[in-house]
C-alpha cells in the first residue's frame, strides 16, 4: 500500500536542484564575466549533492507526497538517471559555454529544465504533470536558441512553436479526462475512467499523448529533432535529445500503468503502432546523412521507438518497468558520450572524422564504443536494455512489436557502420584542438556504459 506523507524532506534532490539554479542566477549577477565558471561549480553541486540525497531512499516503501509527487522506484531511477546526465552536460558545457555572456543563464536554465523532467516523471496529478511539462519545456526553447545565429533562432523558432501547439493540444486531453474522469490526481482518474464514455476517453488520451510524443521525440511529434540537433549548439543537442526524453518516457509509464490500465480504450495498440512507426522512421532517415548531428538526431527518434515498447506493455508484465527504466539510463550515459565526442572533435559531416584514431585513439575508441552501444552490441548497456525491452513486448503479448524492433536494430547498424569505420580508416583527420575536459567526459560515458552493461549482465546472471 502506497502511504502517505507531507515531508519536504522527502524532495531534498528536487530541492537541492532548485536551490542550485537560484544560488548560480544570483551569484551570476553579481560575478565579472571572467569568474563566471564559478556558477558552474556552484550549478554543478547541485546534482551532486542531488544524487546522493536521491540514492538515501532507494529500498525505502513507497510513498505519494502533498498528494502529487510519488517516491517510487520509477522516481527512483529516474532522479539518478537525470541527475548523473546533468551533471555530464554540465561538465561538457562548461568549455564552450565559459566566457560567453550568457554562461550563468546557460548553467541555470539546464538545471531548471532537469528538476521540470524529473517531477514530470513523478507527478501522480495531471495538473502537477502539466506543470512540470512547462518547466521542463520553456527553458529548452530558450537553450535551443542560445548560440543567436541564424540556424539556432530557427531552431528554436520551431522547437517552440511545435511545443506550444502540442501543449495546448495536451491541455485538450487534460481537460476532457478530468471532465469524464472526475478529478487530476492519478488515483481519482483510473477510477473514473473505467464508466467513463469511451470516444471520450480515447480523444482524451490521444491528446495527452501528443505532448507526451513531443518531449519524446517520438512521431508524429518528433519534426523539432533534426533542427534543434543541427542547430543548437551541440551540448544544449546533447542535453535536449537526453533529459526531457527520460522524464516523458517515465511519465508516459506511469500513465499507463495507474491510469489507463482500467480503461476499455486500446492505448496498448496506440503506443505499439507510435514505437513500430518511430523507430523505423528514425532509422530510415539515418540512412542517407552525412552530417553527424542530423545523424545523431534521427538516431535518438529511433531509440525512442524502442523506450516505447515497454510502454505498450505496461501493466501487463513486470519486465516491462525494470526494461524501461534501464533502458533509460543506459541511452542517457550514451547518447551523451556520443555528443561528447562531437563537441570535443568539433566535425559535424562524416568525413570530419576519418582518420581520427591517428590524432585521438581514445576519442575514437569513445565514439565507436557509444555508437556500438546505440546499436544494441554487448557488452553495452544499451544491449542489455534492448533485450529486456524485447522480452517485456514478448511476454506481454506484443511478439510482432519486438520483431519489428529487432529487424530496426539490425537495420540500423548500415548507418552507425557508416560512421565508425571511416574513424579507423588510414586517411590522416584534420589536426583540430581537442580540450582535455571534454575528452575525458567521452571517456567517461563509454566506460560507463560498458561498465553498466557489464555489471548488469552479471547481476541478472546471479539474481
Amino acid at each position: 500500500m502506497t502511504m502517505m506523507n507531507e515531508n519536504p524532506a522527502d524532495l531534498l534532490p528536487e530541492l537541492l536542484l532548485l536551490g542550485a539554479a537560484v544560488l548560480g542566477l544570483l551569484a551570476g549577477l553579481f560575478l565579472p564575466r571572467r569568474r563566471q565558471w564559478a556558477v558552474a561549480v556552484l550549478c554543478a553541486v547541485g546534482p551532486i549533492a542531488g544524487l546522493v540525497a536521491a540514492a538515501l531512499p532507494v529500498g525505502d516503501a513507497d510513498l505519494t507526497t502533498f498528494d502529487a509527487f510519488a517516491i517510487d522506484p520509477i522516481t527512483h531511477a529516474v532522479r539518478l538517471t537525470v541527475l548523473g546526465a546533468t551533471l555530464l552536460v554540465l561538465a561538457l558545457a562548461a568549455g564552450p559555454m565559459r566566457g560567453n555572456a550568457r554562461e550563468t543563464e546557460a548553467y541555470v536554465l539546464i538545471l531548471l529544465a532537469s528538476l521540470g523532467t524529473i517531477a514530470m516523471a513523478a507527478a501522480s496529478d495531471l495538473l502537477v504533470f502539466v506543470a512540470a511539462y512547462l518547466l521542463a519545456s520553456i527553458p529548452a526553447y530558450a537553450l535551443a536558441g542560445f548560440a543567436k545565429d541564424a540556424r539556432g533562432t530557427e531552431a528554436s523558432m520551431k522547437y517552440f512553436l511545435m511545443g506550444a501547439l502540442l501543449g495546448i493540444v495536451m491541455l485538450a486531453g487534460v481537460t476532457l479526462l478530468y471532465g469524464v474522469g472526475g478529478g487530476t490526481s492519478y488515483e481519482t482518474l483510473r477510477e473514473g475512467l473505467g464508466e467513463a464514455p469511451g470516444g471520450v476517453v480515447a480523444v482524451g488520451v490521444v491528446a495527452l499523448f501528443a505532448g507526451v510524443s513531443f518531449k519524446a521525440g517520438a512521431v508524429p511529434a518528433h519534426h523539432w529533432v533534426p533542427d534543434v540537433t543541427e542547430g543548437a549548439p551541440p551540448v544544449v543537442a546533447a542535453f535536449v535529445t537526453t533529459v526531457p526524453k527520460v522524464g516523458a518516457l517515465a511519465a508516459a509509464f506511469r500513465i499507463a500503468q495507474e491510469v489507463l490500465a482500467g480503461t476499455a480504450v486500446d492505448w496498448r495498440l496506440l503506443v505499439a503502432v507510435v514505437a513500430a512507426g518511430t523507430m523505423t522512421l528514425g532509422n530510415l532517415a539515418a540512412f542517407a546523412q552525412t552530417n553527424v548531428r542530423r545523424l545523431l538526431a534521427y538516431s535518438t527518434i529511433s531509440q525512442a521507438g524502442y523506450l516505447l515498447v515497454p510502454v505498450a506493455v505496461a501493466g501487463r508484465t513486470d519486465l516491462a518497468e525494470p526494461a524501461l527504466l534501464f533502458y533509460l539510463a543506459a541511452y542517457a550515459v550514451t547518447n551523451v558520450g556520443a555528443f561528447a565526442v562531437v563537441v570535443a572533435w568539433g566535425g559535424d559531416e562524416l568525413s570530419d572524422h576519418a582518420g581520427l584514431v591517428r590524432r585521438s585513439p581514445a576519442l575514437a575508441l569513445s565514439l565507436a564504443v557509444c555508437l556500438l552501444g546505440l546499436i544494441g552490441t554487448p557488452p553495452t548497456a544499451v544491449f542489455v536494455g534492448k533485450v529486456l525491452a524485447f522480452a517485456a513486448a514478448i511476454d506481454g503479448a506484443y511478439t510482432w512489436l519486438a520483431v519489428v524492433a529487432a529487424v530496426n536494430t539490425v537495420a540500423s547498424v548500415f548507418y552507425y557502420l557508416r560512421w565508425i569505420a571511416p574513424v579507423f580508416g588510414r586517411a590522416p583527420a584534420e589536426r583540430r584542438p581537442i580540450a582535455g575536459e571534454t575528452l575525458v567526459i567521452a571517456c567517461t560515458a563509454a566506460v560507463l556504459s560498458v561498465v553498466l552493461g557489464i555489471g548488469s549482465g552479471v547481476a541478472f546472471t546471479l539474481g
